[in-house]
């Protein structure tokens, strides 16, 4: 889930109130200007990004969403990938960086893919 803000600085008030409610705080973990926030342990089920509503980090998160929805056979060579490296690691910042390649590929063909439909259009 992707949340929009006007101040990011902000959101860090918040920090104890998810705590409470069962979230890891990750803070930007690794993306600048971001607030992570996840649930489930190590099965990964709920993670909120939380970005300024002018942070560029926004359209590369969308148009890789919409991508993936619109090329579902990359989507499921994706999903498959996060299985395999889920059973393969146990924590998570291994498992960020065994699927890194992959993914900035796949961000590639979706901006390639954006920038076609613009053209198009």
């Amino acid at each position: 889930m992707m949340m929009l803000v006007q101040d990011i600085r902000k959101i860090d008030a918040f920090n104890e109130r998810m705590r409470s409610l069962g979230y890891d705080v990750a803070g930007e973990w690794g993306i600048q200007g971001r607030r992570l926030f996840r649930k489930g342990g190590e099965n990964r089920t709920h993670h909120i990004h939380v970005y300024q509503f002018d942070n560029p980090q926004i359209k590369r998160h969308l148009v890789f969403r919409d991508y993936l929805r619109s090329h579902p056979e990359e989507a499921e060579r994706y999903g498959r990938l996060k299985e395999e490296l889920a059973k393969r690691y146990n924590d998570t910042s291994f498992y960020s960086k065994a699927k890194k390649a992959f993914v900035q590929a796949l961000e590639q063909r979706a901006l390639n893919w954006l920038n076609k439909k613009e053209e198009d259009a």
